[in-house]
Parts: structure tokens; sequence; C-alpha cells
């Protein structure tokens, strides 16, 4: 890969995840939570968001090495105590951050698609690519449902009292199981993390009647 072909890359990774932890934030606010904006999480400065190792190694590492790209961002600190709608508001934090990064996809794979740009459009060809790509696997990624990651915020909501419970207690540990999830089984979690943005790409294709 290029020096360029990098530094695209490094720049989708850092705007996508900004964007992310960006919507989790505003919609906080929106219900009622204003720890995030009082911790200087809705700006657009990238540094605020990201972590070394989610956010810059890990998915580079996983771009280099040909792999689905993923990871994720410090996260956004929210006090459930002030959150309308309880655990489903914090469900809706959750979501919209995952929903940001499939529309962010969508949108660069309708400039690719209805705008009939291929590799011979360069550079804006590569972003729009990068962009769909990237924000596929952030998006997909950060739906498992395992503590913290987004998608075990939506599911925490639907569970009894019982599971909950248990999803709190992996609260602290659950990021080292999705690390080992990666390092053990790496050839699996890509093949169904690949699989799943596949669905939603033919999806995409669907949506526009191709």
């Amino acid at each position: 890969m290029s020096i360029l072909g990098a530094v695209i890359v490094f720049c989708v990774i850092v705007f996508s995840m900004m964007m992310h932890e960006l919507a989790h934030g505003g919609m906080a606010l929106l219900l009622g939570d204003t720890t995030a904006k009082d911790d200087g999480r809705l700006t657009l400065n990238p540094i605020k968001h990201l972590d070394p190792i989610m956010s810059v190694a890990l998915p580079l590492i996983s771009y280099l090495m040909g792999g689905v790209v993923f990871g994720g961002a410090k996260p956004v600190p929210v006090n459930t105590a002030k959150l309308k709608g309880g655990v489903w508001g914090m469900a809706l934090v959750a979501i919209v951050g995952p929903l940001t990064n499939f529309i962010l996809a969508f949108t660069c794979f309708l400039i690719l698609t209805l705008g009939g740009l291929t590799a011979g459009a360069g550079i804006i060809y590569e972003i729009a690519l990068d962009m769909i790509l990237v924000n596929l696997g952030f998006g997909v990624f950060n739906l498992i449902p395992i503590p913290p990651l987004d998608g075990s915020r939506i599911l925490y909501a639907l569970m009894p009292d019982r599971v909950r419970e248990y999803m709190e207690k992996m609260e602290s540990v659950g990021i080292y199981v999705v690390y080992i999830l990666i390092l053990v089984g790496g050839g699996i979690f890509s093949s169904v993390m690949l699989g799943a943005m596949n669905g939603i790409l033919q999806g995409f294709y669907w949506i526009i009647g191709q």
C-alpha cells in the first residue's frame, strides 16, 4: 500500500470513529444527559475520541493484514441516572453509533454506484471505497453483543434481570473477551464479520434496485 493510501485509510478511520462517538454523545444530550458535553466529547477534535489501541492500532493492523477493518473509540461517558428512557434510552444512545457508520457507508456507496465512479477516478474513488469498507466494519463490530460494545447495550434492554446482572459483571472484562476471540479465532471472526458486511452491502444494492 502506498503512503498516500495509508494516509487516506488513517484519515477515514479517524473521521469514522469521531462521527460514531459524536452520534452517541449527541443522542445522550437529546435524552437529557449532558455528561458527554460537559466532558468535552461533543467536539470535532478527534484526539478527544480516539483510543490508541482500539481506534488506531487495531483497525490499521487489520487493514494492513488484508482483513476486515474493525475497532472502537474511547467510550462516550453516559450518566444513565440523567438519561430519559432508562435502559431503552441507553439502547438508543448505543445504536446510533453503528447506525451512523452504516449511513456514512451508504452515502459513499451511492457516490460510487450512482456516480459511476471507478478506480480511474483516483483519490475520490479510494476515499469512497475506504469509507464504505471501514464504516461497515466498524458498524458490524460494534454491534457484537459483548460488553462494552454497543450491541451489548441493545441486548441489555431486551434481557431479563438475571441476564442483565451477568452482563454487568462482564463490563470490565468483556473487551478482553473480544480480544481473545480475535486472537484465537481470527479467521472465523473475520469470516463472520465479512459475511455480515456483505449482507449489508447487498441490502444497499437492493435499496437502489440493483
